[in-house]
């Protein structure tokens, strides 16, 4: 009868202090992550150049580009809005769309004749600048 001690009537403090030294850990690491995670990469705007576009961006993109009959079609891992337009290549009409995919943005060049581009990259101001050259078949 005498052999086990009284139960204590005070609250029992350690587990709390751990708990709250666990949300307090965990709240300081999301603050963290998101301080470190960078912007999305994102469409700022597209001009129209004599023989071709230029697509700005924030950041470079992963990209995948194709020549499918006669159309060059380029996939950007980017979010943006949906745009159309058209420029003049040899006096002819090119028409450019960016869609929304589910992999991206999918820009579209094509004319009334095949097209061939090329396209390169590079950072200027700050900014990542791809331009698409075009020319006809």
């Amino acid at each position: 009868m005498h052999s086990t001690p009284e139960e204590d009537p005070r609250p029992k403090l350690w587990p709390r202090f751990l708990g709250s030294i666990a949300i307090f850990g965990v709240m300081v690491g999301l603050m963290i992550g998101r301080l470190t995670t960078p912007d999305p990469i994102a469409l700022q705007q597209i001009e129209a150049l004599p023989n071709g576009v230029a697509v700005w961006f924030n950041r470079e993109p992963q990209l995948h580009g194709e020549i499918v009959d006669g159309a060059v079609a380029l996939l950007f891992n980017a979010k943006g809005e949906a745009q159309r337009g058209e420029l003049k290549l040899n006096g002819r009409d090119v028409r450019w769309r960016v869609q929304k995919s589910d992999k991206g943005l999918l820009l579209n060049l094509l004319a009334a004749r095949p097209l061939r581009g090329e396209w390169h990259g590079a950072t200027l101001d700050g900014r990542w600048r791809l331009e698409v050259s075009l020319r006809e078949e």
